[in-house]
């Protein structure tokens, strides 16, 4: 059984950092893109940052550069997403989905939620101001 599982959300102020983690079981991962996803209330799911299977490539949403971070750990099969100064907006559940197609490229665009064929439960991000 395929299962991701997403873990380290929380309560932040404004200016603080929090780290995520997925794990990934159920197959081998090693091979697909990895992305974080994140929806607020009574918003639509939109894409946060992605990775390449290799970790070579990552690809941000403009309102995150700088601030957040994506990496993975392949022997773990474990993807991260490093947060900094958060900001309330970035207040929204958070989710991790695997691109099991097998792109082995960059990325030219955003990716997309249906391109992403797994989803973890998602853990809850709230900034205070």
């Amino acid at each position: 059984q395929v299962q991701l599982v997403e873990s380290g959300g929380g309560s932040v102020q404004t200016g603080g950092s929090l780290r995520l983690s997925c794990v990934a079981s159920g197959r081998t991962f090693n091979r697909d893109r990895m992305g974080w996803f994140r929806q607020a209330p009574g918003k639509e799911r939109e894409f946060v940052a992605a990775i390449t299977g290799s970790g070579l490539s990552q690809y941000y949403v403009d309102s995150v550069k700088g601030r957040f971070t994506i990496s993975r750990d392949n022997a773990k099969n474990t993807v991260y997403l490093q947060m900094s100064s958060l900001k309330p907006e970035d207040t929204a559940v958070y989710y991790c989905a695997a691109d099991s197609r097998g792109n082995i490229g960059g990325f030219t665009r955003a990716p997309r939620p249906y391109e992403y064929d797994f989803w973890g439960q998602g853990t809850q991000v709230t900034v205070s101001s």
